[in-house]
């Protein structure tokens, strides 16, 4: 059986053959690129946004809103997005995408010019559109080779995140004060950056709307796409979107309450940006060889080392608060869930048929990103409120979540060969 077989999902299998053709590395690696340069937008966003609004609008409390807006504007936008590429093909959907990025880029540039909060809101707002698109990089990945390249794939673009780590947090510091007000530039480069992913994807030969239903170089037939709830309703989908979000909700959860409580602590604020570094590196390194490892041991198997590598991570955050606890314990987080989260991701593909595709991954999409706007929202009001411990210990629970997830497929696994 496939490692990715609709009918399994989950074991292992010696690959069939060498390698990829020409074309599908180059479309892969461009893809990689476009992943690299646009996740540097959202980086500088993270970056830039909270310093930015400060230097005019005096609610420090208030001064990340941009970024939630950003977050909300995935949630929206999310399903229109996916539809429009299951309609006119993913080269046009996420061109689209692109213009939208620049076009919040200007509104972010128009409203820091004027110190216009509720413009720079607008632009995060619109910016959301571009972050929706930039999430299914993953997925596009997966429809660019067969089946058993899929968690490679997906790996393997994801992996354009470590670029990200470098060339996002250099152009604010090379940005920020060359023109005024401050950071004025940085929302500039954005723009700048999303031309030069409108530009890549010029260059990427996606499936056409046509022959999406073709698999494996055979023509299947059409089945009509079933429902939305059919799809949502079978027991992988459910377990590999629990999973994929509560991977995602418990690292930004201690992602997003890390510099608060590392400055807390009485560390400068370049220790904060250090461990977020180290965070952000683990997050993205690992999807070099985290499919290798999926289709090795099994896409379950993976999930479950995630599981266990996120919680030594707590247990290194609640045996002390010296930098090097910070430190470790945010590295190890991101592997833990690259791991969870590229095995989610792979699993999830195999719930539905091409013609359903922009549906599906639209509904997980909004699951996954609407999980981590709560958790970045609720980190820092939890942090004040409870302090660092408390708020891993509670992670512990949402780890707890996932590993039923996790065993939930598994038994599925179980229950289907016993079937056979």
């Amino acid at each position: 059986m496939d490692a990715l077989n609709p009918q399994s999902g989950l074991k292992p299998q010696v690959d069939p053959e060498p390698g990829l053709d020409r074309r599908a590395h180059r479309n892969l690696l461009l893809l990689a690129g476009c992943q690299a340069v646009g996740q540097s937008c959202n980086t500088m966003m993270f970056a830039a946004t909270g310093l930015s609004v400060i230097t005019f609008y005096h609610r420090p409390d208030l001064a990340n809103l941009p970024v939630t807006m950003q977050h909300i504007g995935v949630m929206i936008f999310v399903f229109p997005a996916a539809l429009l590429m299951q309609r006119l093909g993913r080269g046009i959907g996420f061109r689209v995408g692109s213009l939208f990025g620049m076009a919040g880029a200007t509104v972010m540039c128009a409203g820091l010019y004027t110190a216009n909060f509720l413009l720079m809101c607008v632009g995060g707002l619109i910016l959301g559109y571009a972050v929706a698109c930039l999430q299914m990089y993953r997925f596009a990945a997966a429809e660019l080779v067969p089946l058993h390249y899929r968690a490679r794939a997906i790996s393997w673009v994801t992996a354009g995140g470590v670029a990200a780590a470098v060339i996002g947090p250099s152009l604010v510091r090379v940005t920020h004060d060359l023109a005024m007000p401050l950071y004025l530039a940085t929302y500039a480069a954005i723009f700048g950056l999303h031309v030069i992913v409108f530009t890549i994807m010029s260059f990427i030969t996606f499936p056409s709307v046509a022959t999406s239903t073709v698999v494996a170089g055979h023509a299947e037939p059409v089945a009509p796409p079933r429902p939305l709830w059919v799809i949502a309703s079978q027991p992988r989908f459910i377990a590999s979107a629990m999973a994929g979000m509560l991977a995602f909700g418990t690292m930004s959860f201690i992602m997003s309450a890390s510099p608060l409580a590392i400055v807390g602590c009485g560390f400068p604020h370049a220790e904060a940006h250090w461990v977020i570094f180290m965070h952000v590196l683990g997050m993205f390194v690992p999807s070099f060889f985290t499919g290798n490892l999926i289709n090795r041991f099994g896409t379950t198997t993976v999930m479950s080392a995630g599981i266990v590598l996120m919680l030594l991570g707590v247990v290194v955050a609640l045996a002390g608060t010296a930098e090097w606890n910070f430190r470790i314990a945010l590295t190890v987080n991101g592997v833990g869930w690259n791991f969870l989260f590229v095995g989610a991701t792979a699993l999830v593909t195999t719930c539905y048929r091409p013609n359903e595709r922009g549906k599906a991954q639209a509904l997980n999409d909004l699951l996954v990103f609407s999980t981590t706007a709560t958790s970045s929202f609720m980190a820092g009001f939890l942090q004040d409120k409870w302090g660092w411990h408390p708020l891993n210990w509670f992670s512990v629970l949402l780890l707890l979540a996932a590993a039923a997830a996790v065993i939930w497929l598994r038994w599925q696994r179980a229950s289907l060969s016993s079937a056979h």
